[in-house]
């Protein structure tokens, strides 16, 4: 008799134990999922905005099999990618290059950050006929300023085939930036930009984001505009998940 209930006492002692590793287990996954879902909703909160290149050097020809227009293949990648992150982050477009105005002046806010604009977006972005110059300084300060940059936390990506055009400093104007705004991060994202890769005095672009903590990516395909998107638009976690091994360069 002794000898059976030490045997049940045994088997009830390794179940409380199972039991025990169980249940440490499901909460430490449930900590582990709540942490993420709370960094990526942190994340989330800062407004991001567009800043794309129409210029004339957009109606160039891309890279690739299919004989697309730069345009064309920005156009892709954009349609893939925003409708996963409208839903999570209040988006803006601006757009430079064509317009009414003097060449340098084209800089037109299409859009503010708002909820779900994936299709208000791709309709500003499909009627754009390129054209102009590359004021892209003068964009990128009219991005801040629409997000708040002072008083709000701000995400600016831009989106440009080359370099400034318009005797703008983007090495300035990310340095203002920094020390004037409460949150502000700007990525580049160079398409097709000779090389973009050598952070040297000729990629003056590069500053904005270097400056600000930003992501500088080197993209040459709708396939690698479609990551560097990801990558710099959607909310990390989120990111993280699609294609942890783009090439980001910083």
């Amino acid at each position: 008799m002794a000898t059976t209930n030490l045997s049940r006492s045994i088997e009830v002692g390794r179940l409380f134990v199972l039991l025990a590793c169980w249940a440490t287990a499901v909460l430490a996954f449930s900590t582990l999922a709540m942490s993420q879902t709370d960094s990526r909703q942190a994340n989330c909160i800062k407004d991001a905005m567009i800043v794309l290149d129409a210029s004339g050097s957009m109606t160039s020809m891309g890279i690739g099999e299919r004989t697309e227009r730069r345009i064309e293949q920005v156009r892709g990648a954009l349609a893939k990618v925003l409708p996963d992150i409208a839903p999570m982050r209040h988006l803006g477009l601006i757009v430079f290059g064509p317009g009414s105005k003097r060449a340098c002046e084209n800089v037109d806010l299409r859009l503010r950050p708002g909820p779900n604009s994936a299709s208000r977006i791709m309709s500003e972005v499909d009627g754009l006929h390129p054209y102009g110059q590359t004021p892209l300084t003068g964009a990128v300060g009219a991005a801040a300023d629409a997000l708040e940059f002072r008083d709000r936390p701000a995400v600016i990506v831009l989106l440009t085939d080359g370099e400034e055009t318009c005797r703008g400093q983007p090495c300035a104007l990310a340095n203002e930036l920094k020390s004037q705004g409460r949150d502000v991060t700007v990525h580049v994202i160079g398409y097709m930009l000779r090389f973009a890769n050598q952070p040297s005095g000729r990629q003056f672009a590069r500053c904005l984001s270097e400056n600000t903590g930003g992501m500088f990516v080197s993209t040459e395909s709708t396939e690698e505009l479609v990551e560097a998107l990801r990558k710099t638009l959607g909310c990390p976690m989120m990111s993280a998940l699609r294609n942890p091994g783009l090439s980001l360069n910083r």
